[in-house]
């Protein structure tokens, strides 16, 4: 049994040593992607990632996607894979990737980051050489087979610039997209993904084959074999339509069996998507080939709900491990969210600084004002005498209170020659003792303003801050739902970088904010007391003069 620890040291080193591989050091970062097959296992499917600004840096690829490289879950394998769209500028992409299996738990990886590779990407290789995918990406034109038969459209359609995954087929009722014949001998497949405006119209129409909608029901018939779906579709809705026909005729609605008859026969000539239809189409793919019910659930689960594609965190060969949570909210911030984070540092810095000044001020009038009146105390009967000291007055240059009491010396001196009241019969009436009062006044009150100087950028910190970073908050919140829902990706790896980064900047300005209201209730309660100081010293000052200067 000694030998135990030893085998469980060897078994941790080694899948640690797995788990930090690299495909190929020329490669400066990855994503481990996790795919779930939605039932039963499957070969050779085509999945389609969505990239956007919520799951993936685009700055750290090539601005034309030539760096992008999928390899397989053992880090040897490379994938054939191909770009439905790659906009750098909208941080935006759709990659189809060719899964030689998939199943309840597979991974693969995206590699990028070599600005000297050049473009792997290969369409035709992503797909099985016995179909032809029509991605209705194109702005004009034909639609374009993507796989290796070049079975293009032999019809325009109309172009929806942002669809079910990029571009796709409009329909009004009176349109139709021509789709050459397929070589099907043994068997035939057919998928395609629809957003019905009306709940009535043909989808699919052959030889032998249509597909309609009649009130919302599927309605499929091949030859004499006939189904009608149990469930009607939604309006406004995408919704992922399949049929295989071999010895029987077999309906699918969201990648589930929803009706099967038997004798059915094989469509024979060309196949026209729409008439009568009223909707979007996109995603066609037309096989030869009789696909499984577990690849057609599949080609369902790539929607917008779909849980097939989970987008793992960004691991780096520096150090083979995932990114720090702050690097990832950090490059998952958006222009505005920058911005705000940019705004709230200003105030922030502007902050400390009046905190930090107002700190070194009050604490030197502090001091000073502590010196001052132990000096005022020892006055008898000249209350100017400080004032007509030699040099005296430099001592108290941060005084508030000596201040106020300059300018009641000098008010004495205007009054009297000679302010020593003990050498001459001085009387001051109490108009005069009001009017050095008044001038005390505005004293007191210039020593206020100077004392609160600068406090109110503190109260704009504290009520501003948090309001900047909602602001930045809603901002990022509204783009990164904009990029998800162009990108059509809404499983959690795709929200949680956006929401976080956007929630950066509420943090943001809660960190303006927080610092702020404790330095500005330090500082405010330091400079009342200073000021009722301040209103004790002209109280004391006018009695003095009373007691002094009047008979």
């Amino acid at each position: 049994m000694r030998f135990l620890p030893f085998l469980l040291a060897f078994v941790l080193s080694t899948w640690s040593f797995s788990s930090h591989a690299w495909w190929n050091e020329d490669w400066t970062s990855r994503k481990k992607i996790t795919l779930a097959a939605p039932s039963g296992e499957v070969a050779d499917v085509p999945v389609l990632i969505r990239l956007h600004t919520g799951n993936f840096d685009f700055f750290s690829a090539s601005d034309n996607g030539g760096d992008v490289r999928l390899v397989a879950g053992d880090d040897k394998t490379e994938l054939k894979f191909h770009f439905e769209k790659w906009d750098v500028a909208n941080e935006l992409a759709l990659i189809w990737v060719k899964v030689p299996r998939l199943s309840a738990q597979t991974e693969i990886f995206l590699y990028y980051g070599n600005e000297n590779a050049t473009s792997a990407a290969d369409p035709k290789g992503t797909y099985d050489v016995g179909s032809a995918i029509y991605h209705f990406a194109e702005p004009q034109g034909n639609p374009q087979d993507s796989g290796s038969n070049n079975l293009h459209a032999q019809s325009p359609a109309q172009h929806v610039a942002a669809s079910f995954s990029n571009g796709g087929a409009g329909f009004d009722g009176t349109q139709s997209v021509i789709l050459p014949t397929i070589q099907a001998s043994g068997g035939y497949s057919f998928s395609i993904w629809v957003k019905p405006a009306s709940l009535s119209g043909t989808i699919y129409q052959s030889d032998n084959v249509s597909v309609s909608l009649d009130g919302g029901l599927i309605r499929a018939q091949a030859g004499g074999a006939g189904v009608i779906s149990d469930k009607p579709l939604s309006a406004g809705q995408w919704h992922h339509i399949g049929f295989t026909i071999s010895d029987a005729l077999r309906i699918y609605i969201g990648g589930k069996a929803a009706g099967e008859a038997r004798n059915a026969v094989l469509p024979a000539g060309s196949v026209t998507l729409g008439g009568k239809f009223k909707g979007e189409m996109d995603e066609a793919q037309v096989s030869g080939l009789v696909r499984g019910a577990e690849w057609i659930a599949v080609q369902a689960a790539l929607g917008p709900d779909g849980k097939l594609v989970v987008m793992g965190e960004e691991e780096t060969i520096e150090g083979g491990s995932e990114a720090s949570h702050m690097g990832i909210i950090l490059k998952s911030l958006t222009v505005d969210g920058w911005v705000a984070i940019g705004l709230l540092t200003v105030m922030l810095l502007i902050a400390i600084w009046v905190m930090y000044s107002k700190t070194v001020y009050i604490n030197r009038v502090d001091k000073s004002n502590n010196r001052f009146m132990d000096k005022f105390r020892e006055l008898s009967t000249d209350l100017a005498m400080i004032d007509k000291a030699q040099g005296l007055g430099k001592d108290f240059e941060h005084s508030s209170l000596y201040r106020i009491y300059h300018i009641g010396a000098v008010e004495l001196a205007h009054r009297f020659q000679d302010t020593d009241a003990a050498h001459t019969d001085k009387s001051l009436t109490p108009q005069s003792l009001d009017a050095i009062r008044a001038s005390l006044d505005a004293g007191l009150v210039e020593e206020i303003q100077r004392m609160n100087r600068f406090m109110v950028l503190l109260t704009i910190a504290i009520s501003g801050g948090p309001f900047i970073g909602l602001l930045g908050t809603v901002m990022g919140v509204m783009i990164t739902f904009a990029a998800i829902a162009a990108a059509g990706d809404v499983n959690v790896n795709a929200i949680a970088p956006g929401i976080a980064a956007a929630l950066a900047a509420t943090v943001a300005g809660m960190g303006v904010a927080i610092p702020s209201l404790f330095g500005y209730n330090y500082l405010a309660s330091r400079i009342k007391a200073i000021v009722s100081r301040m209103h004790i010293f002209v109280d004391e000052f006018i009695t003095k003069l009373a007691e002094n200067y009047s008979r």
